[in-house]
């Protein structure tokens, strides 16, 4: 199991790219959340066709502005080779849908959707409310026999998820969270907050600009991982 960032920035951070990320679990691709900014990342690193899944955690611009073109592009560079998107329940595959309808109007002619119950491994935490007022969200959990991931979406209340993580079967844990260095930012978690719900979890910091983190910060931030990042393994990889 493994996770890797696309780009780890937030909504208007875009010399850092959205934030989105590929999981590598049980042998498939799944593509975590589509802003603006990914589908020019999948096209440079040559990576479309490799998305088996898609996951969402919610429906802003910056999670999921270029979802329609990567379905597009699918649709006539590879028509035999539908991506899926997993769904958390049928409400928010509503929503889904009709975001695609307005572009694409027939939404099933690009992509299946299937619930993310069925994909064994995957557990969606409904965060409803903790990113902005009235606005469903999802943090993703993604397990295997020795390790668990934690990816948050955007919160600005993370004790909910530090609670249901408490909650669990004991077992290695990573969390992978949004943070701001601005306590008036009320859409995601100042990293002060954080710090007393870190202990017994290795916590990565995402979503932010890495310049504006402070000396007193003491959260790794995703960006700064060579390990993390597919910019630096796509590097290493070149011939």
């Amino acid at each position: 199991m493994k996770l890797t960032f696309l780009g780890t920035g937030g909504a208007f951070d875009v010399a850092y790219g959205n934030s989105a990320a590929l999981v590598e679990l049980r042998g498939h691709t799944i593509l975590l959340d589509c802003g603006f900014t990914v589908y020019p990342t999948l096209r440079q690193y040559s990576l479309t066709d490799q998305i088996e899944y898609i996951l969402l955690t919610h429906l802003h611009n910056d999670h999921i502005g270029s979802l329609a073109t990567l379905l597009l592009h699918r649709r006539y560079f590879n028509p035999d080779n539908r991506p899926t998107i997993l769904y958390p329940d049928d409400d928010f595959r509503d929503e889904v849908y009709e975001f695609l309808r307005f572009q694409l109007q027939k939404p099933d002619k690009y992509v299946d959707f299937t619930p993310v119950s069925e994909f064994p491994g995957i557990t969606a935490l409904d965060t409803f409310g903790l990113h902005a007022d009235q606005l469903q969200t999802y943090a993703y959990l993604f397990e295997d026999t020795t390790q668990r991931l934690v990816f948050s979406g955007d919160l600005a209340k993370p004790e909910t998820l530090f609670a249901l993580l408490r909650g669990m079967p004991p077992k290695a844990t990573t969390v992978f969270h949004d943070i701001s260095f601005s306590e008036e930012n009320v859409t995601h978690t100042y990293y002060k907050r954080l710090i007393p719900l870190s202990r017994d979890y290795k916590i990565y910091g995402y979503h932010c600009n890495p310049e504006e983190a402070p000396q007193d910060n003491p959260f790794p931030l995703a960006y700064h991982q060579p390990e993390l990042m597919l910019a630096a393994h796509m590097q290493v990889s070149a011939p």
